[in-house]
């Protein structure tokens, strides 16, 4: 190879982002209250939004800006993905005590920090929010 040779990239969907992140959780473990449970550690147990910032940055990810333009814009397009899926399958709703809704969209992180939520319902989020971003946004395995 040439040292002028660029090699091919790889274009990393938000699907992506969400299956390794459903991975990660897997292998590594899963946490509520915080982010990743020891920030010290390369791989250490994280929530489901922390768990997509390791699938992006290969590290813990304390702040989106902190990742190129195109790696944050598909982090935020993972999250959201979370979100939309959140909202149609597993809705938590914030309401004042006026009865006036506080949150338009289920929060990440109030539904990965519900006191009755397992790590297997996180993991099963991730991965079908994946599927239904694919499902919205390929067909046959192309970009629509």
């Amino acid at each position: 190879m040439k040292a002028t040779h660029q090699p091919p990239t790889v274009q990393v969907s938000p699907a992506d982002l969400l299956r390794m992140a459903a991975l990660y959780l897997r292998r590594h473990g899963w946490t509520q209250g915080i982010y990743y449970a020891t920030t010290d550690a390369l791989t250490s147990p994280a929530c489901a939004v922390g768990a997509i910032g390791m699938a992006c940055a290969g590290k813990p990810l304390m702040h989106p800006v902190l990742l190129s333009s195109a790696d944050e814009n598909t982090y935020r397009q993972s999250i959201a993905a979370l979100v939309d899926y959140l909202d149609a399958f597993a809705p938590i709703f914030h309401i004042d005590e006026d009865g006036h809704l506080l949150d338009e969209h289920t929060s990440p992180y109030s539904w990965n920090d519900d006191p009755g939520r397992t790590a297997e319902q996180v993991i099963t989020a991730l991965e079908k929010a994946a599927d239904e971003w694919d499902r919205l946004h390929t067909r046959g395995g192309e970009n629509r």
